[in-house]
């Protein structure tokens, strides 16, 4: 019986190419989902950085519009659960006030990546950290960036492999001597 089931898109082998017959339904900030418990709302934050204002707007968005919890995902992002309907435009407005929506076009894209540790434990070949925010800067200032797939990710890796294993869409890895890898 098991055998005359389909495989499922994920268990697809990688060099088999997945087809999807509908167009990019990745939820956002701005884009809401609806899920069995009201809508889920994704934050994107490049390279997992989260300062205290945003932290502070996260934790006000879960406790008034959500269910209360955060999410974190393996990209480093945030989710908000049991979104009530309506509530879309408070959302907007309460990250927007604490710099988490600084490209309202772009905020499905900025799916950065980078090595946690980069520059603190010794290994890797040095910093990343500030690849983001240039990285960030730059696709938010691009036109043609906000018709990226909410899935295509950027990986800032220090050499070490961690996020570069995360197969994304394109990686630049530090190398020794103030180099990198495209």
């Amino acid at each position: 019986m098991l055998a005359a089931m389909p495989t499922a898109p994920s268990a697809a082998s990688r060099d088999e190419p997945v087809i999807r017959d509908r167009g990019d339904a990745c939820p956002g900030a701005l884009r809401l989902h609806p899920a069995d418990d009201g809508y889920l709302a994704r934050v994107r934050l490049p390279g997992g950085l989260l300062d205290t204002a945003g932290a502070l707007a996260l934790a006000e968005a879960a406790d008034r519009l959500g269910d209360g919890h955060l999410e974190l995902t393996s990209r480093g992002n945030v989710q908000l659960r049991g979104l009530a309907d309506g509530c879309g435009a408070a959302l907007a407005q309460l990250l927007d006030g604490a710099g988490l929506l600084p490209a309202p076009s772009h905020e499905r894209v900025r799916n950065i990546v980078a090595t946690p540790l980069a520059g603190l434990d010794g290994s890797g070949h040095g910093e990343v950290l500030p690849w983001v925010a240039e990285l960030d800067r730059l696709l938010c200032a691009s036109a043609r960036a906000a018709a990226l797939s909410g899935r295509f990710l950027f990986a800032l890796d220090d050499g070490r492999g961690d996020v570069a294993a995360l197969d994304p869409d394109i990686t630049l890895s530090r190398r020794p001597a103030a180099r990198a890898l495209l």
